[in-house]
């Protein structure tokens, strides 16, 4: 190498350049000779290797590790170590005495070093992301807010080696500068530094995943969430609006989550139908035998009867006031009847081990609320709206079937045939 060096130094001087110069601009040549000779090693070397890499790969097995790393350009970040390598080893052997120059250039090559390896790990995490992403046990789990917030951590410290390296200081006296100014930054990465923490909570406890549909009405959310990331959670409604809310917001603020209705396979209904006060009365022998022939209430009315009958028989009566005796009211019989209707669809629209019932709750100026209680066997929306339509059709129609009306606040019509009765009158 220095016999190249003086060759150099004799063209040069026979170009009638001084001495001077010639010490100066013979370092100079051969520092851009280093590195381009530095790049061209590595760009072959890149060639080969990945070439190789590419061949290995078609020969073996799909494997998911090698194509999401290649995808990722793990292998051909790590190639990018060989130029500044090369130049560092090389401008040893060619450089004798230390300048400001190559001072200079040695710190470029060990900061570009650095920045490889950052840019290594980065895309080393990326490529772990996708491939757990893959998982089943993890394809739901807001894993892309832990990447972001490793490899924020990642590029924070590499960039503060990276100007410990260019300005010849240790990095320890950075770290110890940053901490005196760490309100400064802590206000400015504020949403940063809330969303790594709300990140790690809402991961780690399982309270979100990517799909899960929530509710927040402070935020106007009412959706399935499409992404969590380091600052935002996506959501989009079901008029498929898109809202973002920070993280934290959700650790903060109360949410509700459906996924354990979702796994659960059964979505619940709870809905009631007003009952006119006006027409409930008890059953007359007469109607007790037309319900009989409801093959649902038949057996629940013959056991009812016997029931009734022998409590009446040890508590005699006195007199032949109907309310000195128990007997059945309509209310009671049709309650009984969307009980047994409920239980006869079972296997087709319920789902087993849930909460079942059919109740009356405080009568209002509505009337008597009598209320479903059941999970259908579908977390499906479509396929549960339909469910819950047919069995409300169906009971509404039954209504007038057990001597009972719908309540019903008065309408337009109602109120123009009132006006026609009283006009008549």
């Amino acid at each position: 190498m220095n016999g190249i060096v003086d060759l150099l130094n004799e063209f040069l001087l026979s170009l009638g350049m001084s001495e001077v110069w010639v010490s100066r601009v013979d370092r100079l040549i051969v520092l851009i000779v280093i590195i381009g000779l530095a790049f061209f090693v590595e760009a072959i070397i890149r060639a080969i290797v990945l070439q190789a890499i590419d061949r290995i790969g078609k020969k073996i097995k799909s494997n998911t590790w090698r194509e999401i790393l290649v995808n990722k350009k793990v292998f051909g970040v790590l190639l990018r170590i060989i130029a500044p390598i090369l130049i560092i080893s090389l401008m040893s052997m060619a450089f004798s005495e230390q300048t400001t120059l190559l001072t200079f250039v040695y710190r470029l090559c060990y900061a570009y070093i650095i920045y490889v390896v950052m840019r290594m790990v980065s895309f080393s995490m990326a490529a772990i992301f996708e491939i757990y992403s893959m998982k089943e046990e993890f394809k739901d789990r807001p894993l892309k807010g832990l990447l972001q917030t490793g490899q924020t951590i990642v590029y924070f410290i590499g960039g503060i080696i990276i100007i410990s390296v260019l300005i010849g200081k240790e990095a320890s006296d950075l770290f110890i500068g940053l901490g005196a100014s760490a309100a400064v930054l802590m206000l400015i990465f504020q949403d940063s530094i809330l969303g790594v923490v709300a990140g790690i909570q809402l991961s780690a406890n399982n309270m979100l995943r990517v799909g899960d549909w929530i509710s927040m009405p402070k935020y106007n959310i009412d959706g399935d969430v499409i992404e969590v990331t380091l600052n935002t959670v996506k959501v989009q409604n079901f008029d498929k609006t898109i809202v973002t809310v920070p993280p934290y917001a959700l650790i903060k603020d109360s949410f509700q989550n459906y996924r354990g209705m979702k796994d659960s396979g059964g979505r619940r209904v709870k809905r009631s139908i007003n009952i006119d006060l006006s027409t409930i009365q008890f059953c007359t022998p007469e109607m007790i035998e037309e319900f009989k022939k409801i093959d649902c209430l038949s057996n629940y009315l013959e056991r009812k009867d016997a029931e009734l009958k022998e409590f009446n028989e040890k508590h005699t009566a006195k007199g032949n006031n109907d309310l000195n005796v128990r007997r059945q009211t309509n209310l009671g019989v049709f309650r009984a009847y969307v009980d047994a209707y409920l239980r006869e669809q079972f296997d087709s629209i319920q789902q087993k081990g849930f909460t079942f019932l059919v109740r009356q709750l405080q009568p209002t100026e509505h009337g008597m609320p009598i209320e479903l209680y059941f999970f259908t066997k579908t977390t499906v929306w479509s396929q549960y709206e339909d469910i819950q339509s047919d069995v409300f059709d169906h009971i509404l129609a039954s209504v007038p079937a057990f001597g009972l009306n719908l309540y019903q606040a008065p309408s337009g019509d109602d109120i123009r045939k009132l006006k026609g009765l009283k006009d008549k009158a």
